[in-house]
């Protein structure tokens, strides 16, 4: 992966269900050991939050947000072709980007820039909860909520605050409390503090990035610092039947086809499944891989089929880490038919 000349650092971990098969590696400027951004990895993380909120009959996926949230951030939040679908918004909505709300990251301004194209270029800032929110109410949505689905680190920033208000406790609280102390994690935690310099930078191209008081300012969508060992148990437990019965995982897909940006595959409810044509693979299909990625070329995904996960990092942002993991995973998947 490295030798492409494409990606500069990248560590990965590989791991059948009973651990008898279990490989972990790194190559250029990284160590199986780094601590590295796990970027909107992080949003499986958060899929766990609201499934235990949901078990604690502490919120529903039919409730409206702007049950938990203030009303001067829900107005005017979404207004279609004329038509105010603000207060008909749900939980369920942004935790399946279905809500149609705009992508403060990725969707073009008037100046036909967005917010990505200045962090690409270096330039870090935070983009806290309430400047995301008066940037969308400028921008056009994508539809009415419900009818299609298109990512948005939107939602995220939204579903976490309404998290926060319904356990009182904040995210990077609320992480320790439900997932990362129960794991037993000592190397995983929410970025915050902008002078922590331990996580490995991750690359737009050849350019080395670091964005301190960005990733700081993003907890819900992608702020969790992680290691390739802490990932994996995370991931196993997601799957595993840690945090909830294994056979919730079924109802979490509810699949829709997302196109770029950032690519192509299937979301669910807080879950993505990577787009595999059949025609492409007649012999040997891999099935279903299901997890998360990362816009800095992380992921954490399991194959049900040959019961193996995989996660990692390729630390770069433009598209290339990603293609590279999926044929690698893929090509793993098959050997193993």
């Amino acid at each position: 992966m490295v030798d492409s000349k494409s990606i500069f650092s990248v560590a990965m971990k590989v791991e059948s269900g009973d651990a008898s098969l279990s490989w972990s590696g790194a190559a250029g400027s990284m160590q199986v050991a780094d601590k590295y951004f796990i970027a909107s990895v992080t949003k499986m993380y958060i899929t766990v939050l609201v499934m235990k909120l949901i078990d604690e009959g502490k919120l529903s996926l039919e409730d409206k947000i702007s049950k938990y949230l203030p009303s001067d951030f829900c107005s005017a939040l979404h207004v279609f072709k004329g038509v105010d679908y603000s207060n008909q918004l749900t939980i369920k909505h942004l935790i399946t980007n279905t809500s149609g709300i705009p992508d403060y990251f990725f969707h073009k301004q008037e100046n036909g820039r967005a917010a990505a194209d200045d962090l690409l270029e270096g330039k870090d800032g935070s983009w806290p909860l309430e400047r995301t929110i008066e940037l969308i109410k400028g921008l056009k949505p994508k539809f009415k909520p419900g009818s299609k689905a298109a990512y948005s680190d939107s939602n995220y920033q939204l579903l976490g605050r309404i998290i926060e208000e319904v356990s009182g406790l904040s995210i990077p609280e609320i992480m320790k409390t439900y997932i990362f102390d129960p794991l037993g994690l000592k190397n995983t935690y929410v970025y915050q503090d902008t002078l922590d310099n331990n996580p490995v930078p991750f690359y737009y191209g050849a350019k080395k990035l670091w964005l301190p008081n960005y990733i700081a300012s993003v907890g819900p969508e992608g702020g969790i610092v992680s290691t390739v060992d802490e990932v994996m148990v995370f991931l196993k437990a997601f799957f595993g039947g840690i945090f909830f019965p294994k056979e919730k995982i079924t109802t979490l897909k509810e699949w829709k086809m997302i196109f770029p940006p950032p690519g192509f595959f299937h979301f669910g409810i807080g879950l993505e499944k990577l787009w595999i044509p059949r025609i492409l693979f007649p012999f040997k299909y891999p099935g279903e891989i299901l997890g998360f990625w990362g816009q800095t070329g992380t992921f954490a995904f399991y194959n049900p089929k040959t019961d193996l996960y995989f996660c990692g990092a390729t630390n770069q942002v433009n598209g290339k880490g990603h293609r590279k993991a999926t044929g690698l995973m893929i090509d793993t998947i098959k050997s193993m038919l």
